[in-house]
């Protein structure tokens, strides 16, 4: 149980900051050419955020 809702809430999380990159990249008006590597690196980060989140909740479990 406690695994599915660490995934559900990852994946909500993942989204949730995708909305702000893209609202970030509006706000400061960063050029079309530069938005893919900004949400690579954003995304790349947060899901090292996550897999270490994940693997601290299964290591608390055990």
């Amino acid at each position: 149980m406690i695994i599915l809702v660490t995934v559900l809430f990852s994946i909500f999380y993942l989204f949730q900051i995708n909305k702000m990159t893209y609202a970030l990249c509006e706000v400061r008006e960063i050029p079309e050419e530069k938005q893919p590597k900004i949400y690579q690196t954003v995304n790349i980060l947060i899901t090292i955020l996550i897999i270490s989140f994940f693997v601290e909740i299964m290591t608390a479990i055990s």
